[in-house]
């Protein structure tokens, strides 16, 4: 069985797939580095030198470190909690046998169709009573576990671990926690990888729910970003240097956890 290098098309559509992916994070750097008459001038693809001023002027018209500490303590918090309790849940879906579990795991499962928009009034109600309203934890604890988090890993641990495995680890003693800590957890490691990624992408880039339970001077970096163009003038260039400066943290997490994400995307090749 030969084997077949990549032809030339291959590469030409992996390269334009790769440009026009990074080409709207550079249009943004584009507009952030020189100021409005970009937008209606002549067209250039050569940055200017204003970045760091409108980076400047970003941080002074805004509370941008206390918005960007809110984030990561919102983000981090979630992803850390949703890939734990996640994983926990997973494995025991998929390798305990407990009076229920399709019923529940179903009942899991038909939670993701109910539009989280219906769920605002309830939960806000829910935050002032408990008197969270205004503070991070109104945003934090809704989000500390996730249907679409338990469905992924249940169905990645169904094949990553072998029932037999399982079934060993209790034989030589070990007791669930240890089997869930030394079988289970560094199998579903590439898997949880990449849900970790997408729920701090989702957390960091959420803006409706902090938007209505938070308040105006504690804000996350999304919520604060969007008075950069509350006014009747809007000037894109400032608007756009906060977004890019609100991006460079998710391509870090993104280029921390690649080859956990690489790792996990041929592991399942293999399998297949």
């Amino acid at each position: 069985m030969t084997n077949r290098r990549p032809s030339f098309l291959i590469y030409g559509l992996l390269g334009a797939f790769v440009l026009g992916s990074a080409f709207p994070f550079y249009w943004s750097y584009l507009v952030a580095s020189r100021d409005n008459a970009v937008l209606t001038g002549d067209f250039t693809l050569i940055p200017g030198g204003n970045f760091f001023t409108n980076a400047a002027r970003v941080i002074d018209t805004i509370p941008f470190w206390k918005a960007l500490a809110n984030s990561f303590i919102v983000s981090g918090t979630v992803t850390l909690s949703v890939v734990l309790l996640s994983t926990l849940a997973g494995f025991a879906f998929a390798k305990l046998r407990f009076r229920g579990r399709g019923v529940l795991f179903l009942f899991v499962v038909a939670t993701l169709a109910v539009p989280t928009q219906l769920g605002i009034i309830p939960l806000y109600m829910a935050m002032a009573e408990f008197g969270w309203a205004g503070e991070l934890e109104a945003v934090i604890v809704p989000n500390l576990v996730t249907a679409f988090g338990v469905f992924w890993m249940r169905q990645y641990l169904l094949d990553a671990i072998p029932d037999e495995l399982v079934e060993a680890a209790r034989m030589d003693g070990c007791s669930l926690w240890r089997t869930f800590w030394h079988v289970a957890l560094p199998a579903a490691r590439p898997a949880a990888a990449m849900l970790g990624v997408f729920t701090f992408m989702q957390s960091w880039n959420d803006f409706l729910w902090p938007l209505v339970v938070l308040n105006a001077d504690n804000p996350t970096l999304q919520v604060a970003l969007e008075k950069l163009q509350s006014g009747y003038y809007v000037d894109y260039s400032l608007v756009l240097a906060g977004t890019t400066l609100a991006t460079i943290p998710v391509l870090i997490v993104f280029l921390v956890l690649g080859r956990q994400i690489v790792a996990g995307v041929m592991q399942g090749a293999v399998k297949g």
